[in-house]
């Protein structure tokens, strides 16, 4: 099952580029991921009837419980021919649906395949929280599928409605799985329907799950996002709608009735809700004059039927659940795949304006007749065969004294009539000839691309539908194997066409002969003006309320976002200061407090105050920004006493590395504070710093009394030798110990990053700056000689002289000279060394920015576009494509990921070391440093150099200097 999983995923990769050779032929190619989907199921449908169980267990995250769980029974089985036979049929279908040549393709393709994949992991997920994940991306999915005419708004606004019914009816269900794998002990979702939890939280959890049910299979309230996807491509329509997205919902419930038929909640919620939706659904089909839209109001209507008759539980509700799931598929994918060729042939879905199609494509009108007597439930369709399954199971339940039981029958009867007459207004309107209606033009009567591609798919749905009717005794076996699981599994009938007179019998008679005249009434009305799609109550009510959301997140936004810093500063603090002392009361206080470790940290901490005070009251911007510096150096100072040189040699470049960001930032920014916009509210502000102040104290202090086990970080010692091979437990914890955190501090750093630059390249993030090659810095290097013993001064950097001559620093210029290279050899020693002495990654980074920094300083942006010939992004890139490599590299070797190794090397006599692999993950966080500072250096400075120069209007001299 995980390589079938993998395959649809690297099929979704590969499909868009090969689109772009092949075309519309890569469908063709696309089908066989389904296809060896499809047979896979049959090799092992033997075994599974046998009741031998395909289990996959990969433990992901074994200290939670988490684990790709995959498990493949009768039911998974069932549904995993469903979506892969129907999804190999779409694919093909989609060779001749799509134009030849179409932009959209190649998207179109990797998506389809991504849902499918997304749909077949669903389905055999058997850890609730990874059913969760599949569930949530067949909704993403398809939105995109839904949005696939992204020039259209009506396909936007259908697919972003069909996402957001959809995520939050799947978000709210996550948290009902959350409640039954808590009360559960497990997250094995079979355990969970074995074994069902009990307790007052289990009806609240599973009403949660059923909310998840409904917006999934587009449920009463839920239902009406279904005919508003109709906006999508015909294919989407047939796969998602008909075959395999709207029937994970049906799943979930089939899956779980056993252990939770009986919850409070459980039958009158999904009973009555999918009688609700069959009525709804039959009443608006009818109704419609777009064949497309009436077969999506149908849709919803056995969607309810579905639902009724999947959570009503036992094992005959079962084996008529997995009849009438079957059935649906095949007719309703059929049906919808007619509707794009009749789309395709006529130029319209309007039945209105189609007359005589049935006389063009005879083949195609055959194929319909059959899906729809399987859609309503006549012989000899696999359609009755279910229906028959269905009014037995109901009538067997009202014999018994459950009201439900008629309720239900008579529901579904009148639902059935109904069904009877949209499916037959359905044949007429695409293919009888209609007195009145003018034919179209020539160029419409005939299907675009009359190929087995377009026609083999829908035919063959529909001979399926028709035939499995007098073969449905080959669903037995499987029909047992799904009812296995329910108590009275032994006192179902067999599967068989026919039953003999029955009341079931007589109730499908009575649901042909109301269906008949329902017909005769109303299938062949044609309004003058089509029905609004607009105008139904749930579309109503979604308006109504994104509407009001849009209000209300206005009034919120206009009370909060008012372009005023000091007050969202004044918000976060405050709501965090009020919502700790809600809880200080209630915590452990230390019994115990010790002043002081050593003689120095009180003199020191005095320090940081006075800075941090004077701070407050500076009234230079460079005079407040190093008397905060005071306080960061102070900080590496009390590391040192601790016995920390590593955070303090890290504390310390990060301080001299802000300072100098923030000094670029103040070339822009007037001298004096208050000098554009004064300070208000002082005291205000002075009460909230000093309560923040002594919250933070206060959580330090309680948080010394809080522990009540030995931390871990008392062991990292010792774990650092063992598991990274290293005495330096700072950096070894960076890389190894807890290098996940690592890896998103990086990607932080590197968003952090990208959003500096965004903000001040104008243009482009490209570095334009011209490049000064090794020859033209040898012809420079001569030049600067020269010019020395002529003039008495030259250019001690390579860019130098492109600054004014009352720009330049000699004596800065001479010791950038002198200090660069060791600078950057002493960040190389940081970075190889850090692993058993202070140093490491960031250090190293952050000394080579240093040195970066300088050259900047000393020579301007042209300097820096030479000592740095490489772009920032792509360094920022690679550093992080480099830690996550060494991170997952171990994954292939059957290791966990960050895994370390090492290895001696012998380097003869100057000795050797160990060659530890989570160096590699080092140098990966060296390059993201490197890159965070070439990157700031770069927009905050260069950039800013350039913008000042263009509007000063002596930046082109200074360009043509350099070039020459």
């Amino acid at each position: 099952m995980s390589a079938i999983l993998l395959a649809f995923a690297l099929a979704a990769v590969i499909a868009p580029p090969l689109a772009h050779r092949i075309g519309r032929r890569v469908f063709v190619v696309a089908a066989l991921v389904p296809a060896a989907g499809f047979v896979h199921a049959l090799v092992v449908l033997p075994g599974i009837l046998d009741g031998r169980l395909l289990t996959e267990f990969l433990p992901w995250v074994p200290q939670l419980g988490l684990a790709l769980s995959f498990r493949m029974d009768a039911l998974a089985l069932l549904l995993v021919l469903v979506v892969t036979g129907v999804g190999a049929l779409v694919f093909v279908y989609c060779a001749a649906y799509f134009r030849h040549g179409d932009s959209g393709v190649p998207r179109f393709v990797g998506i389809l395949l991504a849902f499918a994949g997304s749909m077949y992991g669903l389905v055999t997920a058997d850890d609730v929280y990874l059913l969760f994940v599949f569930w949530e991306a067949t909704s993403v999915f398809s939105y995109l599928l839904i949005g696939h005419a992204r020039g259209k708004s009506a396909s936007r606004i259908a697919a972003l409605q069909a996402l957001l019914v959809t995520t939050l009816g799947g978000l709210v269900m996550l948290v009902g799985l959350v409640l039954l794998a808590s009360a559960g002990g497990t997250t094995s979702l079979s355990e969970l329907v074995t074994s069902p939890p009990t307790g007052a939280v289990v009806p609240i959890a599973v009403v949660l799950v059923i909310v998840g049910i409904l917006s999934k299979s587009a449920i009463v309230p839920f239902h009406f996002w279904l005919p508003g996807a109709m906006a999508a491509p015909t294919p989407v329509s047939a796969y998602l709608h008909a075959a395999a997205m709207v029937k994970a919902g049906i799943y979930l419930a089939a899956r779980l009735a056993p252990g939770y038929a009986d919850v409070p909640g459980w039958r009158e919620l999904l009973v009555g809700l999918g009688l609700l939706t069959l009525l709804v659904g039959s009443v608006q089909a009818i109704r419609q004059v777009d064949l497309k839209l009436l077969l999506a109001h149908g849709t919803v209507s056995q969607l309810g039927l579905l639902v009724v008759i999947a959570g009503w539980g036992g094992a005959a509700g079962a084996v008529a659940a997995i009849l009438l799931l079957l059935s649906h598929a095949l007719f309703k994918a059929a049906l919808f795949l007619v509707v794009g060729i009749v789309d395709h042939g006529t130029g319209t879905r309007d039945l209105r304006k189609i007359t005589g199609f049935g006389r063009r494509a005879p083949l195609l009108a055959g194929a319909s007749i059959a899906a729809v007597l399987s859609m309503a439930g006549l012989p000899i369709a696999v359609g009755f065969v279910a229906k028959e399954s269905v009014l037995t199971v109901l009538y067997d339940a009202g014999l018994g004294g459950e009201a439900w039981g008629w309720v239900t029958l008579a529901a579904v009867v009148l639902g059935s009539a109904v069904t009877i007459a949209y499916g037959s207004r359905f044949v007429w309107g695409a293919f009888a000839d209609k007195p009145g209606v003018d034919p179209l033009p020539d160029e419409h009567r005939y299907p675009r691309a009359e190929t087995w591609a377009f026609f083999a798919p829908p035919v063959i749905l529909a001979v399926l539908s028709l035939v499995a009717g007098p073969l449905a005794f080959l669903l037995d076996p499987l029909a047992i194997a799904v009812a296995s699981g329910y108590p009275d599994a032994d006192e179902i009938e067999n599967v068989q066409f026919w039953h003999g007179i029955v009341p079931a019998l007589g109730f499908s008679a009575l649901t042909l002969v109301i269906g008949v005249v329902a017909a005769l009434l109303f299938a062949r009305r044609m309004p003058a003006e089509a029905p609004n799609p607009e105008a139904g109550w749930g579309v109503r009510a979604y308006r109504a309320t994104l509407r009001g959301i849009d209000g209300l997140s206005a009034i919120v936004t206009g009370l909060t976002q008012r372009g005023s810093l000091p007050f969202y500063l004044a918000v976060i603090l405050l709501v965090a200061v009020v919502s700790i002392w809600i809880v200080l009361p209630f915590a452990p206080w230390p019994q115990q407090l010790e002043l002081m470790q050593h003689p120095a940290q009180p003199f020191i901490g005095a320090i940081m105050i006075v800075a941090a005070i004077s701070a407050t009251l500076a009234s230079k911007r460079f005079q407040a920004v190093v008397l905060v510096g005071v306080t960061g150096i102070g900080m590496a100072t009390l590391f040192v006493l601790q016995g920390a040189p590593d955070l303090a040699l890290t504390q310390l470049l990060v301080e001299l590395v802000t300072l100098i960001a923030v000094v670029l930032v103040l070339r822009r920014l007037p001298a004096r504070l208050g000098a554009k916009h004064g300070s208000s509210h002082r005291l205000l502000r002075a009460l909230l710093g000093v309560a923040v102040g002594v919250t933070m104290a206060v959580v330090a202090l309680v948080a010394t009394g809080s522990r009540v086990a030995d931390p871990i970080s008392l062991a990292w010692p010792e774990l650092a030798v063992e598991i990274g091979h290293g005495y330096n437990v700072v950096n070894v914890a960076l890389v190894d110990l807890r290098g996940w955190d690592t890896m998103g501090e990086l990607t932080v750093v590197i968003a952090a990053a990208t959003g500096v630059a965004s903000l001040i390249f104008l243009r482009t993030r490209a570095d334009d700056l011209p490049r000064v090659s090794r020859r033209r810095q040898r012809e420079s290097i001569r030049e600067r000689r020269a010019a020395a013993e002529t003039v008495g001064r030259g250019s001690w950097l390579l860019a130098g002289r492109t600054l004014a001559p009352h720009n330049r620093s000699i004596l800065l210029e001479v010791v950038v000279r002198l200090l660069f290279h060791a600078l950057i050899v002493v960040s190389i020693y940081l970075l190889l060394v850090g692993h058993n002495a202070p140093g490491g990654g960031f250090a190293g980074g952050l000394v080579a920015g240093l040195a970066l920094v300088a050259r900047y300083l000393a020579g301007g942006r042209h300097e820096l576009a030479v000592a740095a010939p490489f772009d920032a992004g792509r360094t920022l890139g690679a550093g992080l494509v480099l830690a996550a490599g060494a991170a997952i590299v171990p994954i292939f070797v059957g290791a966990a990921p960050l895994t370390s190794t090492w290895f001696p090397l012998d380097l003869g006599p100057i000795g050797g070391f160990d060659v530890v692999s989570s160096t590699i993950f080092d140098i990966g966080v060296y390059l993201v440093v490197v890159g965070l500072v070439l990157d700031v250096l770069r927009s905050l400075g260069a950039e800013l150099d350039r913008q000042q120069e263009e509007s000063d209007g002596n930046g082109s001299s200074d360009r043509k200097e350099v070039a020459a």
